[in-house]
């Protein structure tokens, strides 16, 4: 059937050329120009706004297997960024510490948090920074994903499984932001802070996150004074006590900051915390001035 038909075909245009005749209306004699143009092929592209069953530390297509965010999981990509200039040329993906892994970790910082709600470490939340594979990165993929996940308490960082997305998850009253605690202590360590209700006896509140100047982490560790001493301005204004040298006076404090690969990557935030040895609270001090928190 294929030689016969090849054989009519030239027997009509043979018969058409000994004719004298033109092409049938419609027709312009050009066997390729109505063939469409094939699409250029496209790179992967990871979308937000879906949750991983998994933690991916490096985007291999292999692993991405999205699911409903309504299903069991322990990320969610909050939002997808893309890498530009210097950071995008390298042969290889950002490395920790580099550049462009604190570059996407920046943007990924404000993404997120806008998306929860309040700053992402005033909850009990881990941001993961995804980069693509090296084949991918390779073959030109320069986006990056900012995954959060759900961990256990301060202390715990195991990943909790979720069957709800993040976004607004630290709105007023949230199960998952940080409140009231009771540490335990070895020495000046802390081993450990146990959460509880605020209306329960307690010693030691969140009060929020300072963001600490872009200083080596061994900087950091040598000057962790520093820390201590930004954390009591935050107090001052969380209980709405006069931020003076009487601060000393009125509040211990508890500090968690980031670890050192942490930190290497752009993250700056320290956790800070008003601790009360001496005595117990049974309600929050947001608010409550210098009768709640008097200099002792």
């Amino acid at each position: 059937m294929r030689r016969w038909g090849t054989a009519l075909a030239v027997g009509m245009t043979v018969a058409l050329a000994l004719a004298g005749c033109g092409a049938p209306a419609g027709v312009d004699r050009d066997l390729t120009d109505d063939w469409p143009a094939v699409p250029a092929a496209k790179a992967f592209l990871p979308e937000a706004g879906i949750c991983h069953p998994t933690i991916q530390d490096i985007g291999y297509l292999s692993g991405y297997n999205p699911v409903d965010c309504t299903a069991s999981h322990r990320s969610e990509t909050l939002h997808v960024g893309t890498l530009t200039g210097p950071d995008a040329d390298r042969g290889t993906p950002p490395r920790a510490g580099s550049t462009g892994m604190r570059t996407a970790h920046e943007e990924c910082d404000g993404r997120v948090s806008k998306a929860v709600g309040a700053d992402w470490r005033s909850g009990r939340l881990q941001l993961s920074v995804v980069f693509p594979s090296p084949p991918a990165w390779a073959g030109g993929a320069r986006w990056f994903r900012c995954d959060l996940s759900e961990v256990a308490s301060l202390d715990d960082r195991s990943v909790t499984a979720r069957t709800a997305s993040l976004r607004g998850a630290l709105a007023p009253g949230s199960p998952l932001t940080l409140g009231c605690y009771n540490p335990k202590l070895k020495k000046d360590d802390i081993e450990q802070m146990q959460p509880v209700a605020c209306t329960a006896k307690h010693h030691a509140e969140f009060v929020g996150v300072y963001q600490f100047p872009d200083i080596t982490y061994a900087e950091f560790k040598r000057t962790s004074l520093r820390a201590h001493k930004a954390c009591q301005g935050l107090i001052a204004k969380y209980v709405k006590v006069p931020n003076n040298s009487d601060m000393q006076y009125r509040s211990g404090t508890i500090i968690y900051h980031p670890f050192e690969e942490e930190w290497t990557n752009g993250d700056r935030g320290v956790q800070c915390f008003l601790w009360v040895s001496d005595r117990t609270l049974t309600k929050s001090l947001k608010g409550a001035g210098s009768k709640a928190l008097p200099v002792r």
